[in-house]
């Protein structure tokens, strides 16, 4: 990845959040040229403030996708050949009290990257990402392959669905692989990935910021739901897979424009409470508690991806279970008041590329 990226002019959409941070971390440390644009971040604990990650990239933007005008004129403006889109509304429960606003940002916000895409006419590689939760959830225990019918219950996962639709649509329609180089000069795919955990990530409702929250407090830890199964990975997991992914699209730009899951292997799809119990082993310390709401909005219970198509495919493959994951997690947020938080970060990538998949 060292010769595609480096020099590249790369874009990502929503660069200050949990996992925009660290792919702009990754790309820096790869030599591109990263332009950011985004909204504020969330906390001033959040992974790209602490890493300072803002001031090394070239250019730190703020802009809401939903401003079709402006993104434009930023994509015209900075020329990306590279543009990876993660900005999002991400949270399931609060898609309940904003539900408009949602779709707004996830549908027509990726709608959006796609014209500017389309207006500035310099991008080879895009790979928009949406999530696990974009397939109709039949609380099925066999694993979601990519050509499962898109849906979603909540208005999050709905917005994901239909942002996949879109996507599909725009690369048909304006991207197809079959006139590359004839009509256009963009390859278009979309990725989904599981439950991402990892250093910096403070949102509310998700299960880690939950955890190191109460840890740090001294409170017990309180689980929604204990008994959810979720595709646990680390959030270099699937950055690896979106880097790979673009990668072979570079090379080979009508071969690999459709949809792809990076997923955990099996044995890393566990329920909330095991995840919370191997928090609470690793930090050394803490309790579990059971959070019941009778009046909580509904969650998907049961939800797992197939990723035998990246495995198959793209050579590519999940590089560490689900106790390193959760290790190298707490590691983080043991270790975030008391070091350089951009050096911690640049650490784990050198441990986590180092492992042999």
């Amino acid at each position: 990845m060292q010769n595609l990226f480096e020099g590249k002019r790369v874009l990502i959409t929503g660069h200050t959040g949990f996992k925009g941070s660290w792919l702009a971390i990754w790309l820096h440390r790869l030599g591109a040229e990263v332009t950011g644009v985004a909204l504020d971040p969330g906390t001033p604990r959040d992974n790209f403030v602490l890493s300072g990650i803002g001031s090394r990239i070239k250019e730190d933007i703020r802009a809401d996708i939903r401003d079709r005008a402006a993104l434009e004129d930023i994509f015209r403006r900075c020329r990306p050949e590279i543009v990876f889109h993660l900005a999002a509304q991400p949270l399931v429960r609060l898609s309940y009290d904003i539900p408009a606003e949602t779709y707004d940002t996830n549908v027509m916000g990726t709608v959006n990257v796609m014209e500017a895409i389309r207006a500035a006419g310099s991008t080879r590689v895009a790979v928009m990402i949406t999530s696990d939760k974009c397939y109709e959830n039949r609380e099925q225990a066999r694993g979601y392959s990519e050509d499962d019918p898109m849906g979603g219950y909540d208005p999050y996962s709905s917005s994901k669905g239909a942002a996949e639709i879109a996507i599909a649509s725009w690369r048909r329609s304006f991207f197809n692989p079959a006139d590359f180089g004839i009509k256009h000069n963009t390859a278009i795919a979309s990725a989904r990935a599981g439950n991402v955990i990892g250093g910096g990530d403070w949102a509310k409702d998700r299960i880690l910021p939950d955890c190191i929250r109460a840890l740090e407090a001294g409170k017990p830890i309180p689980i929604r739901n204990p008994k959810a199964v979720r595709p646990w990975q680390h959030v270099l997991e699937p950055l690896g897979g979106y880097l790979l992914l673009a990668e072979k699209m570079w090379e080979h730009p009508s071969e690999y424009c459709e949809g792809w899951n990076f997923g955990p292997e099996a044995d890393s799809i566990r329920t909330v409470s095991e995840v919370a119990g191997k928090v609470v082993d690793h930090y050394g310390s803490g309790s579990i508690e059971l959070a019941t709401d009778s009046a909580a909005p509904h969650e998907a219970q049961l939800l797992t991806l197939s990723i035998d198509k990246a495995s198959e495919r793209l050579g590519w493959k999940p590089r560490m279970d689900l106790d390193r994951c959760i290790g190298m997690t707490v590691d983080w947020y043991r270790r975030y008041r008391s070091t350089d938080v951009y050096s911690l970060c640049a650490e784990q990538i050198d441990e986590y590329t180092s492992i042999r998949p």
